[in-house]
């Protein structure tokens, strides 16, 4: 018996076994729940979630996380699927043209721009307004989105996605406080490590991977360190957490200094 054992959930965003979101996934029906995984159409051609979810005998349906009624469809489907209405979810959906062709951020193109928001932050609006619409979510539900620490501080390279995910904690707060008066919902933020993924990776990320584990006292979290999070998050141990931004980075966005890094800063 896991800690979500009994609880039904949706997951949107896994695109390969690299994805956090797969890593989600996984240890969700590990900890005994019913899933449905969603991604587009195009990200389930090119990706291998198809074959993943066919393993693990995973249903999974195309959505568009941008589209009102591609979301109103899923999360009827999903409930059909899964015999109730929905627990918990997963909003793992970011992307930017931007960063993906290599434009500086000063240089942005203004079209890519607004489709970065819209994917990467507007889409957990819009996801949340719809459940509520459709009443899809159950009584104490839980809602987790994936953001990181570039969204309030100045990181070289992560370029609009920074930008977009500012505006994602926010919409989560204010959902948060919405969605919480009227359901009992939960909706918050796992702000992770700087974890490679097919869908945000940047320039010099080896060596900023390097610099981030130097200077965090338990090292870089791991996909699997922020699927343990967002599961926590899913259950029950956590039904008055809302609104919040966890880190779960090993303690990056805590510190200024140690002994590593310093290590590493000698040999400059």
């Amino acid at each position: 018996m896991g800690v979500l054992s009994g609880k039904k959930g949706l997951i949107f965003g896994a695109l390969d076994e690299r994805s956090i979101a797969w890593h989600v996934a996984k240890r969700c029906q590990e900890e005994g729940a019913q899933l449905v995984l969603t991604n587009t159409s195009q990200a389930i051609q090119l990706g291998s979630i198809g074959s993943l979810a066919a393993t693990h005998q995973l249903p999974l349906i195309a959505c568009d996380a941008t589209n009102l009624e591609d979301l109103k469809t899923l999360l009827l489907q999903a409930q059909e699927i899964l015999g109730g209405k929905i627990d918990f979810i997963l909003h793992a959906v970011a992307q930017s043209m931007n960063l993906r062709r290599h434009k500086n951020y000063e240089d942005a193109n203004y079209t890519y721009f607004q489709q970065t928001i819209d994917i990467s932050a507007l889409s957990l609006h819009k996801l949340l307004h719809t459940a509520m619409e459709t009443d899809a979510i159950a009584e104490g539900g839980s809602v987790v989105a994936l953001s990181y620490i570039a969204c309030e501080r100045f990181v070289q390279g992560y370029n609009d996605i920074a930008d977009a995910k500012a505006l994602l904690e926010s919409i989560a707060r204010q959902m948060g406080a919405i969605y919480g008066q009227k359901k009992h919902v939960r909706v918050n933020i796992v702000s992770p490590s700087a974890i490679p993924t097919k869908a945000i990776t940047w320039d010099e990320m080896e060596r900023y991977y390097h610099y981030t584990d130097s200077l965090s006292p338990l090292g870089n979290a791991d996909a699997d360190d922020c699927a343990g999070t967002c599961v926590a998050l899913f259950s029950d141990l956590m039904q008055r957490v809302t609104m919040q931004t966890i880190y779960c980075d090993g303690g990056f966005s805590r510190t200024i200094l140690t002994p590593p890094f310093m290590n590493d800063y000698r040999k400059i």
